[in-house]
């Protein structure tokens, strides 16, 4: 049986916003439109986050920004106590691959892999052959732990929606990451699978003991985590329930 490794110690914060902000100009003006303004925000050790908030709030940007996908306009990032924007491109993709678990509204899975291939993706770039067998047995260990075991010489179009979005939580989590960021993750599902995913994230967040933080309109997965958070008009406001 495949035993999850005790993960090191980690630091009080994963992740910080210093001041951010993220604006968009009007093109032949000087008319500035915010979509976050001045916020300071941060992840420590296993928190469990939800950020909800109406549609075009920017919970995506703010999701993206603290996963290296988009810069801001101004103010500080801190991943795992480095600066962001002291890194370069490719520095900062090393980062995200070490650091950071993706799942995004649609799984993006490969058509032409199959589901354990689809998994391995994100360990391509670090491989190293003399823990290949470490990653093929997480890989496996986790595949079943999403109650897939069946499945995984599949390819995507033999899944269903929800088969396909199990697995991409699992090719967040192959590399080991500290920080799972979630955005709508169940956003494409019907309730039932909405629910196993929902369910899923929160419970191997806990598992592996690694910070979660959820961008989400669904009310009932952001009930599951320890922490909510509204963004409205640009600014981030913890709330003390739902």
């Amino acid at each position: 049986m495949y035993h999850i490794p005790i993960p090191d110690t980690v630091s009080t914060a994963l992740a910080e916003f210093k001041t951010i902000s993220k604006y968009f100009e009007q093109p032949g003006t000087a008319i500035r439109n915010h979509v976050l303004d001045s916020i300071n925000f941060q992840i420590c050790g296993n928190d469990s986050i939800a950020i909800v908030g109406p549609s075009g709030s920017g919970k995506s940007t703010l999701l993206n920004i603290i996963g290296t996908l988009e810069k801001a306009s101004s103010g500080i990032v801190f991943l795992n106590g480095t600066a962001t924007d002291t890194l370069n491109e490719k520095e900062l993709a090393s980062l995200r691959n070490r650091f950071i678990g993706h799942v995004f509204q649609q799984h993006y899975l490969i058509p032409q892999l199959n589901l354990l291939e689809n998994v391995l993706l994100p360990t391509l770039p670090g491989k190293n052959r003399s823990n290949h067998k470490e990653t093929i047995d997480r890989a496996l260990y986790l595949i079943e732990r999403v109650g897939l075991k069946e499945h995984s010489q599949k390819r995507p179009y033999q899944l269903s929606v929800g088969e396909c979005q199990r697995t991409a939580v699992v090719r967040a989590l192959i590399n080991k990451p500290r920080l799972l960021l979630a955005d709508e993750p169940t956003g494409s599902l019907d309730a039932e699978n909405a629910g196993i995913v929902g369910k899923l994230l929160v419970e191997l967040s806990r598992e592996h003991q690694m910070a979660l933080l959820i961008v989400t309109h669904s009310l009932e997965l952001a009930k599951q985590t320890n922490q909510f958070y509204r963004l409205s008009s640009g600014k981030l406001s913890l709330m003390q329930t739902l």
